[in-house]
């Protein structure tokens, strides 16, 4: 009797080359970008450039923050939407790169983000 792993052949390594296209990298990673701050991937502007022979991504967008009115009456507002935007930001860059890596196989140096601006947003749930 044999087993399924058994019937499984190894893959056979064929000819030629793929490629993912810019355009798809740049949806791939403002899909990213906008999960990772919150906001709608139409706002998230993309750009690659050569970093010596790795990808480098530059991202601009605007992250989701609490109503002042919100944090006011309650501070821990702030922590229930990730932190502030300097420490969102960094942590979005990490979270970017390895997303876009995960989904794409390719391989990033860096990330750079820009805040172009904030969506203020009423009820996050603080943590």
């Amino acid at each position: 009797m044999s087993s399924a792993a058994e019937a499984v052949e190894p893959a056979v390594s064929l000819a030629g080359h793929n490629r993912i296209s810019t355009q798809a990298l740049t949806t791939l990673a403002q899909a990213a970008a906008a999960e990772a701050l919150g906001v709608s991937a139409q706002d998230v502007r993309a750009e690659w450039s050569d970093d010596d022979g790795l990808l480098a991504l530059s991202i601009a967008a605007p992250i989701r923050v609490p109503s002042l009115t919100e944090v006011l009456r309650d501070p821990r507002r702030v922590e229930g939407y990730g932190g502030t935007v300097w420490d969102r930001a960094v942590a979005a860059k990490t979270a970017i790169l390895e997303r876009v890596t995960q989904l794409s196989g390719s391989t990033l140096s860096r990330v750079d983000i820009r805040i172009s601006g904030a969506r203020v947003s009423e009820g996050a749930r603080v943590q």
